[in-house]
């Protein structure tokens, strides 16, 4: 397999950033839409930054982790077809009370093979983002200007490696249920479940094994479409004050059962993520989100 050319310094950055984004977007999904229909609608849009840690297993089922702790700026638009929120980035192409569709996008970390041991001598695992189709199925009606309570989300989307300009990694399909609710104190849950499908290219990309890199501890294998992990979730988080917000998640990843569960490259059946982090709303808008 031909070496991957080195990447400008400049993407190199760009990667990290938009894998940390990832993560700490994943500590805010789900933690920050179920605030009662009788509290003010929020903003059009909101500025700030927030200071995020992560950490993950390196892909499912691996036993090496990889981590970014990183502080970045962030923007929440709220309008009626562009949407830049906690939940998703992206255009909203079609609405009901029951069901919408929208277009965005999410990622993953990437990792360096030198640092994980099943990988060595491998590719790199790049930074992973995803762009494709999302529909939501509100199963329970949603509160004015609010995110329904219960929903079930699926996302299809197309992965590419945004440290290897952009190539074409595979199809991903990740159907969850959503659940959110406020608690007692202010604090604010979501929880989340649900199974991750890939397509063989993408399977190939996190457990195949080239003739060229079998060892004796790794023979080579040829991976299959289907079930990559099953995932469980919660987010939550707390307002300190008018412009202060403490969040945090922790997701559990199962390859148990999965497609490629006897690749050499699966190391461990389960592994965590988590991540924790507090943003800072420096600006608002004096003009309230409609849905």
């Amino acid at each position: 397999m031909p070496a991957r050319p080195p990447l400008p310094r400049p993407t190199k950055l760009l990667a990290r950033l938009v894998g940390a984004w990832a993560l700490g977007a994943a500590a805010c999904a789900g933690a920050s839409d179920a605030t009662p229909s009788q509290r003010p609608a929020r903003p059009l849009w909101e500025a700030g930054v927030l200071a995020a840690g992560a950490t993950q297993p390196a892909y499912p089922g691996a036993e090496d982790r990889v981590g970014r702790a990183l502080p970045l700026p962030f923007l929440i638009y709220r309008g009626p077809i562009l949407r830049a929120d906690e939940d998703n980035v992206g255009v909203r192409a079609w609405r009901t009370p029951r069901l919408e569709l929208n277009v965005g996008f999410g990622g993953s970390l990437g990792s360096s093979s030198d640092d994980v041991e099943a990988r060595r001598g491998m590719d790199d695992l790049g930074t992973l983002i995803e762009v494709g189709p999302r529909l939501v199925w509100n199963l329970v009606d949603a509160p004015p200007g609010r995110q329904a309570p219960w929903r079930l989300q699926v996302p299809l989307r197309a992965v590419l490696d945004l440290e290897d300009r952009l190539r074409y990694k595979g199809l991903s399909l990740a159907p969850e249920l959503v659940h959110e609710r406020t608690l007692p104190g202010g604090w604010e849950l979501g929880a989340r479940f649900g199974p991750v499908f890939g397509d063989r290219r993408l399977a190939d990309t996190f457990y195949g094994v080239d003739a060229d890199e079998a060892t004796v501890e790794r023979p080579a294998y040829e991976a299959e479409a289907g079930l990559i992990a099953w995932r469980a979730g919660l987010a939550a988080s707390h307002t300190l004050g008018r412009d202060l917000r403490l969040f945090g998640f922790a997701r559990f990843d199962s390859v148990r059962g999965a497609a490629n569960e006897a690749s050499p490259l699966v190391r461990e059946t389960g592994g965590w993520s988590a991540g924790f982090g507090v943003a800072w709303t420096f600006a608002r808008s004096s003009r309230p989100a409609s849905d």
